[in-house]
């Protein structure tokens, strides 16, 4: 037993925890929970927690139902929103075959196989995320519209606001959770409000994705309020991103900073930008995964519709913020398609493998945008060849079908599983009759 194990068994003793609950992913990136006993841990350690893998959605087919969870000790916390006494604490597991093997369809395992990748290399990936979400009043009625808890806008200050004292607990709870917070604030939407966690190494920071969501729901609860993830819950105001800054490390030094070079950005940095650009469409329906969230791509306010890059440009697709001078290891690149309803473990893989494609292919980084792509007329961006992302679920689907460098990244199962839930997700969406339709038509037909 590692002394990593030996601290958690002897703090789930000193602390009382009389719970420990398993976390890991779905495909879908949903989180699944099972608990055990304290006297199980030792054992959970060793052998890990059998499970039938054909109920959870993309893991197995039913024929090859039996799986392992086993609990990785390195991110054990204990939950406070359970109280003091009789406390449950939570790890996240990897998910493997019944020989030992790591589970081809376990997402924390597509991005660690792609870390790795990156690892041969001579890379480390880092990240850190912008999380935007909606507050709401719980709903008397789900016909009803969505109230929001407040009217304010970007970085407003609402004295007594529903949203202070919100993100103060979230931020308080995070915190207590070895989870570090850079920035919050009201973001610009009624209700909306956005939280930064301060960067990390790529596993770290979507384990925290996967704990931030359960804090601001767990959080949300507790002052009688009602959080939503969604990309673009209401029609008329701004969309939720998870803007997210990238960048990758060669031990202490930061590979994308190069002193005296057009933005700082180094060679390497400029054909990292050059992938993700290249490689955008293909990974659009992983980064942006559900029918909603390309209302949100498509719906303005600052959201991603083209691929193209600028400098401190807000309206690109990929953004490179402005560097302080002397301060190399904060050259970043930030990619702004990313919602936070996204799987964070096949996100970042992806991104991480667009990325790591155009150093390898030594991609050269097409102009930068300077101006506000959105006031472009389609001519314009033609003649600066801008495209667009994809703008609808089913032409994302349709582009990453034929994507070699999705299907080496996710692996074929978790690929196959992808392709196969979001067009029968997108089946189902565009046979809807909805409410615009009843209202436009009804009266007129």
């Amino acid at each position: 037993m590692d002394r990593q194990q030996e601290f958690v068994l002897r703090t789930v003793e000193e602390r009382d925890i009389r719970f420990i609950r398993l976390w890991f992913t779905d495909v879908l990136g949903f989180l699944k929970s099972v608990a055990i006993a304290p006297a199980e841990l030792e054992a959970a350690f060793a052998e890990g927690i059998g499970f039938d893998g054909s109920s959870i959605e993309g893991l197995t087919r039913v024929y090859e139902a039996d799986m392992i969870a086993r609990p990785d000790p390195t991110t054990f916390q204990i939950l406070p929103w359970r109280g003091e006494r009789h406390g449950t604490a939570r790890m996240f597991c990897d998910i493997l075959t019944p020989d030992g093997q790591p589970s081809l369809a376990d997402s924390r395992n597509v991005l660690k196989r792609a870390l790795a990748k990156a690892s041969d290399q001579g890379f480390t990936f880092y990240t850190h995320p912008e999380v935007e979400f909606y507050l709401f009043d719980p709903p008397d009625d789900p016909a009803e519209p969505l109230r929001p808890v407040d009217h304010a806008g970007y970085f407003d200050h609402v004295p007594r606001g529903t949203a202070h004292d919100f993100r103060r607990a979230a931020i308080t709870m995070l915190e207590s959770m070895g989870i570090s917070v850079e920035f919050s604030h009201h973001e610009a939407g009624p209700g909306q409000n956005e939280i930064d966690l301060r960067y990390a190494d790529a596993l770290t920071t979507a384990d925290n994705i996967m704990t931030f969501r359960t804090v601001v729901k767990e959080v949300a609860l507790e002052q009688g309020v009602y959080a939503s993830f969604m990309p673009k819950p209401m029609a008329d105001q701004p969309g939720s991103g998870m803007h997210t800054h990238l960048s990758l490390f060669e031990g202490d030094r930061n590979a994308f900073h190069e002193p005296g070079a057009q933005y700082e950005l180094s060679k390497v940095a400029r054909s990292f930008i050059a992938g993700l650009l290249h490689h955008a469409p293909e990974i659009t329906a992983v980064t942006n995964q559900f029918v909603n969230s390309y209302k949100r791509l498509w719906g303005g306010a600052e959201a991603p519709s083209f691929v193209c890059w600028g400098h401190n440009n807000r309206s690109a697709l990929v953004r490179v913020p402005m560097y302080k001078p002397g301060k190399g290891n904060s050259s970043r690149v930030e990619y702004r398609a990313l919602d936070a309803a996204t799987n964070p473990y096949l996100a970042f893989a992806v991104v991480l493998a667009a990325g790591l494609k155009g150093v390898e292919k030594g991609y050269d980084l097409p102009e930068g945008a300077e101006d506000d792509v959105w006031e472009l007329t389609d001519a314009e961006r033609r003649a600066l060849g801008i495209e667009p992302l994809p703008q609808s679920l089913d032409g994302a689907i349709r582009v990453m079908e034929r994507s070699e460098l999705v299907a080496e990244t996710l692996g074929e199962h978790v690929f196959d599983f992808v392709l196969r839930n979001k067009r029968q997700e997108w089946d189902e969406y565009r046979g809807q009759v909805t409410p615009y339709e009843l209202r436009r038509f009804l009266p007129v037909l």
